[in-house]
């Protein structure tokens, strides 16, 4: 009987020990780097849509890996890249010195990656009359100077003002860009009355069911439930139409980057995920999702 007991544990630990061998070749088989089982990626919501179609293909294309994609706002990913707690943060803008000096305090080194281009849409109800505005325009309406849309030509209804939230890459770009003008010395803030919205599907929400409400979205967020303002530098300037092709031209006056992060060169499964982000089909993923790639 002890015998038989010492031979059940030897063959269990054989067992054990070849599973062990074997785990480890899938994990490290072909690649003087370690691959990596799962990566993380945490930031953007206006660019969630894209990076979960990103990895749904990636993963068919490599089926050993996972890769987790997770929404918050842009300085989500930020503080989860500065924490370790991602392989990649995705944005919709850069890197802010704050951050960068945290990162740099807790040994992380982001490399940027600019992955596509999208142009900050505002949308109205599709009842509204009105159909373009001006930067200044916008800037007063954010700001509450201009409360009712019959001063911009609309109806005599109240403006109901909704904004990202304050850890959003969107929110933050349309303040630089809208609010401040590009200033970096300016403190210009949104009205108090603005209503902040926790994702941009919200606000999207939000513009379809109110016919006085206005917000700004990403470009992957539209479609026939609302109506696309189109916006003016001033009112000496051209209205343009947020389109793909304006947008890649630069013409557009509400365009940026989008942003991939890594700490560090990216290797193994980080390094093929950016690269596939990057390749043709990425590419192609970008503007079937409704942003502009970074090359036609």
């Amino acid at each position: 009987m002890k015998k038989l007991i010492l031979n059940l544990i030897l063959v269990s630990l054989v067992s054990l020990v070849v599973s062990c061998l074997f785990y480890s070749c899938v994990k490290y088989a072909n690649s003087n780097d370690k691959y990596v089982d799962s990566i993380q990626i945490k930031g953007s919501d206006t660019i969630v849509n894209l990076i979960q179609t990103w990895s749904e293909n990636f993963v068919k294309q490599h089926r050993i890996y996972n890769v987790s994609v997770t929404g918050g706002g842009s300085g989500t990913g930020f503080a989860s890249l500065i924490n370790k707690t991602c392989d990649i943060a995705m944005s919709s803008r850069e890197i802010e010195y704050k951050e960068a000096l945290l990162a740099n305090g807790n040994n992380v080194k982001p490399v940027e990656f600019k992955v596509g281009l999208d142009g900050l849409v505002v949308l109205v109800n599709k009842n509204n009359p009105v159909d373009k505005l001006t930067i200044k325009q916008l800037r007063d309406i954010f700001m509450a100077k201009i409360t009712n849309w019959k001063e911009v030509g609309g109806k005599d209804l109240k403006i109901v003002i909704l904004s990202r939230e304050n850890n959003s890459g969107t929110h933050m770009f349309f303040k630089e860009r809208v609010l401040r003008n590009n200033n970096k010395n300016a403190k210009d803030e949104f009205s108090i009355h603005s209503l902040m919205m926790s994702s941009s599907q919200a606000v999207y929400d939000e513009v379809m069911q109110n016919p006085n409400a206005l917000g700004y979205v990403g470009m992957g967020f539209v479609n026939d439930g609302v109506k696309v303002l189109s916006v003016a530098i001033d009112n000496k300037g051209s209205y343009i139409y947020p389109s793909t092709e304006n947008v890649l031209k630069g013409l557009y006056p509400i365009s940026r980057p989008l942003y991939l992060y890594t700490n560090g060169e990216p290797s193994g499964v980080v390094k093929m995920f950016i690269d596939y982000a990057l390749s043709d089909d990425g590419q192609k993923v970008v503007l079937d999702t409704d942003f502009v790639p970074i090359k036609k």
